[in-house]
């Protein structure tokens, strides 16, 4: 999979933060939160604007996306996007273990809350 193929995976969900901190510093800390994040590889890499992970096993193909923008303030709107599609049975299952019990909403948040302690 590579970054052209991630708009036509579907639209799972978005979550966001805003960061005490420009976006370099935001920057930074997303690749060290996801240096070695097993199951990933960076597909977009555009510095201070976009980071787009994607990866594939055999119940999904997904991607997920942070979105930054500089706020009037000074600080950074962090979004993190996910896009995923899970084939046949196995998949939808999959789905419901992962989206539909809450957990991966509660890892991006997560996420999202890590990068913005650490980079402020």
């Amino acid at each position: 999979m590579d970054a052209t193929e991630i708009p036509a995976l579907p639209f799972v969900d978005e979550h966001a933060t805003t960061v005490e901190a420009n976006a370099d510093a935001v920057w930074h800390e997303l690749g060290a939160m996801m240096n070695g994040s097993r199951g990933f590889r960076v597909a977009v890499s555009v510095p201070g604007q976009e980071l787009a992970y994607v990866g594939r096993h055999p119940f999904s193909t997904y991607a997920l996306i942070f979105h930054l923008d500089e706020t009037p303030q000074g600080g950074t709107r962090l979004r993190a996007e996910t896009r995923a599609d899970f084939p046949g049975r196995k998949g939808a299952l999959y789905r419901r273990l992962v989206i539909g019990t809450g957990a991966h909403a509660l890892v991006v948040r997560h996420m999202l809350t890590k990068v913005r302690k650490n980079a402020a």
